[in-house]
């Protein structure tokens, strides 16, 4: 899974997956692309991820990255919901401090929760599955999950490696089936 913090990209509100990858152009090594314009770069013109290096190799062309995508009604820039209020069952318990993606279907599998206001500096993983409800104006999601059960959740921090027994532990503590059960009877 990829954690970046700068990493900024669009998803779609409803599915979770990303959209479009925000790749400033200066930062591009493209060998005379023009710089200091922002370009949405498709997930699905990603080659290989280098996570060691932070870099994604892509199969485009200048022009190809240079035509911008339609805007659509369902896209969230990552930046933007950032600092968003998390609204637990029975109150509200902190913000969104950024995601986690994977980088081979681009889900957003799990939303980084700052609890900061009820338990200085930790931080914890959320499901956007279990996400009931978006207020785009309030800058507000609701989650489906007791503060307690998020206050008690196994804490997050970058250097976390979130693979299949970290997942387990989380769906196992907040009582929901993991993810790619879910994904499995789609197939």
């Amino acid at each position: 899974m990829v954690n970046w913090a700068r990493l900024s990209f669009y998803f779609d509100d409803e599915s979770w997956v990303v959209r479009y990858l925000v790749v400033e152009t200066g930062v591009v090594e493209t060998g005379g692309w023009p710089g200091g314009r922002p370009v949405l770069i498709s997930p699905n013109s990603v080659s290989k991820v280098s996570r060691r290096d932070r870099l994604f190799h892509l199969t485009l062309t200048k022009k190809q990255a240079e035509n911008r995508p339609e805007t659509d009604a369902h896209l969230r820039g990552a930046e933007a919901v950032t600092g968003y209020h998390i609204e637990a069952r029975d109150g509200e318990i902190g913000h969104v401090h950024g995601f986690l993606l994977d980088d081979e279907t681009w889900a957003i599998r799990y939303v980084e929760v700052a609890t900061r206001d009820w338990w200085p500096g930790r931080k914890v993983l959320v499901s956007p599955i279990w996400i009931e409800k978006a207020s785009w104006m309030e800058s507000k999601l609701y989650v489906g999950l007791s503060r307690e059960a998020i206050l008690s959740a196994p804490e997050y921090v970058e250097s976390t490696r979130v693979d299949r027994r970290y997942e387990d532990q989380l769906h196992s503590h907040y009582g929901r089936p993991p993810y790619w059960l879910h994904e499995k009877c789609q197939q």
